[in-house]
């Protein structure tokens, strides 16, 4: 992507993240309090991330599971996943609080998942590339993957399957994204997103 490139996407990342909080603060209001209700503690989950240039950030997220020490891959049948949490997930309501973290420049609508430190942190060579862009809510490797949570739930070992098949698909198919970047596109892809 080029500097113009950045600009273009950055100025259409804040523009309709700072409308998308006018819009939804009350959603996000509602489920921040019904989800410290059920987990029984703070409803809005914040967890540090590798971002752009491998910068590390804070993403914000309404609660969905119960504080239990556990695996970070997470599948469908995960008993920590509380019923609100079904719901906020089902219908991305769990993913608003992003919308801040687009607003303060840590994260873009379209882009590759902000991933905890341990894989886009240990990318090499061209794979690197990654690290050039801000993360996004959503994407092509996100759409892809949409079911993953699924996916993960009817393998033996999630963990590896993410790590051995999941993680370099996803890989390749951001590196794509990147160096075939269009506004365009961007738009699209939320398009999908929204529709489901």
């Amino acid at each position: 992507m080029s500097k113009k490139d950045k600009i273009i996407k950055r100025v259409f990342d804040f523009s309709f993240s700072l409308i998308g909080l006018l819009i939804t603060w009350p959603i996000i209001l509602i489920a921040w309090i019904i989800a410290s209700i059920e987990t029984k503690s703070n409803g809005m989950f914040s967890q540090i991330r590798v971002g752009e240039n491998g910068k590390l950030f804070k993403i914000y997220k309404i609660k969905t599971m119960k504080d239990k020490k556990g695996t970070t891959i997470t599948t469908a049948n995960d008993d920590r996943i509380t019923k609100s949490g079904k719901f906020f997930r089902k219908y991305k309501i769990d993913e608003l609080p992003q919308l801040l973290n687009i607003l303060m420049g840590d994260m873009s609508f379209v882009g590759p998942r902000p991933d905890v430190e341990g894989y886009a942190d240990k990318l090499e060579e061209e794979d690197r590339i990654i690290l050039s862009v801000k993360p996004g809510i959503t994407g092509p490797a996100s759409l892809k993957y949409k079911k993953e949570e699924e996916i993960l739930a009817g393998v033996e070992n999630p963990k590896e399957y993410n790590d051995k098949v999941i993680w370099p698909d996803k890989v390749k198919i951001n590196k794509e994204y990147i160096k075939n970047w269009s506004l365009k596109k961007d738009i699209e892809y939320i398009i999908k997103t929204i529709k489901g």
